[in-house]
């Protein structure tokens, strides 16, 4: 390799070394945002989660029908991913995941009876490479978390479960654990498991992304536990949890949203974070190659000067 291709090649190397860095700094400040709107929603599902179970306790029995099992014969799926790439094995993984819970209900319930809500440009695409048609678009969800859409969504999704369109709602997204792990997580939407919820308090557990949040949730959670129940509840207990547990599965579709783009800017934060130290390892091989190279043509232009001066 000469001089000159070497020289390119290290000038090409920097320039890649510029778009990595500068695309992990701006994947980074998106991940403290998403992280921000993650820890707003605390305060909220704390005291969403301690009136439900306060509700429940004045009424064991009660069963809305949000909560009723039946047998599944149609199923919904909501699939979380990215609209761009760069992101490592983010979008892979939820597309092999999502490819082995479509084997599942393929033989369970068969294709025609699977309704698949894609969250992001590179699942929806996947969708339609899969032989099913995507409901809805949802694209810009993935870059731009909007509870308005989210509710919009929710709704259509309860309204399918009350007239028996579907049986069975799941969500599929990866769960942000840190920036270097995302857990691939499947869960139930409707019907709605409550005692999973107020004991699972998974959101609880998403704003530890930032540890600045664990004295206000220990305080929230505390705020609940002190109220006593001895009030009364007008019209009842029915009609309350008929308007609250709507409430709980938009929050716990949005939350699914938001930790889902927290993991897409936290895989994208390590991916370019490897990418650029990679440069970095690769620039030091090509400057050495480089100094190496150039000695030897240093040398060999002297041993010629030498030489020629001997005849």
């Amino acid at each position: 390799m000469s001089l000159k291709e070497i020289k390119t090649r290290i000038q090409s190397v920097q320039n890649t070394r510029k778009i990595t860095s500068a695309m992990k700094m701006v994947a980074s400040a998106k991940l403290h945002h998403a992280q921000e709107a993650i820890s707003s929603m605390l305060p909220y599902q704390t005291m969403l989660y301690g009136i439900l179970s306060r509700f429940l306790a004045e009424g064991e029995s009660l069963q809305t029908e949000y909560q009723k099992e039946r047998k599944v014969r149609n199923v919904a799926l909501i699939v979380f991913s990215s609209n761009s790439s760069l992101c490592g094995a983010f979008n892979s993984n939820m597309m092999r995941h999502f490819s082995e819970v479509m084997k599942h209900y393929e033989q369970a319930v068969g294709h025609d009876h699977i309704t698949v809500f894609p969250v992001g440009r590179k699942i929806a695409d996947y969708v339609r490479k899969s032989g099913y048609e995507p409901q809805g678009d949802f694209t810009q969800l993935a870059d731009k978390p909007d509870y308005t859409q989210v509710q919009a969504l929710a709704d259509e999704l309860m309204e399918m479960f009350r007239k028996g369109k579907v049986d069975r709602v799941e969500l599929l997204y990866n769960h942000f654990k840190n920036t270097a792990t995302q857990i691939y997580m499947n869960e139930p939407l409707l019907p709605l498991d409550v005692e999973s919820c107020l004991s699972d308090k998974s959101l609880l557990k998403k704003p530890a992304i930032g540890e600045a949040d664990t004295t206000l949730q220990n305080s929230e959670q505390a705020d609940c536990s002190d109220i006593k129940s001895n009030y009364i509840i007008e019209p009842s207990v029915e009609e309350l949890l008929s308007s609250l547990l709507p409430k709980v599965v938009r929050l716990k579709l949005f939350t699914s949203l938001l930790d889902s783009n927290a993991s897409e800017h936290g895989a994208r934060t390590m991916a370019m974070q490897i990418a650029t130290d990679n440069a970095d390892d690769l620039l030091n091989e090509l400057s050495i190659l480089y100094n190496k190279t150039r000695q030897q043509a240093i040398t060999s232009e002297l041993l010629d000067i030498i030489g020629g001066s001997f005849k």
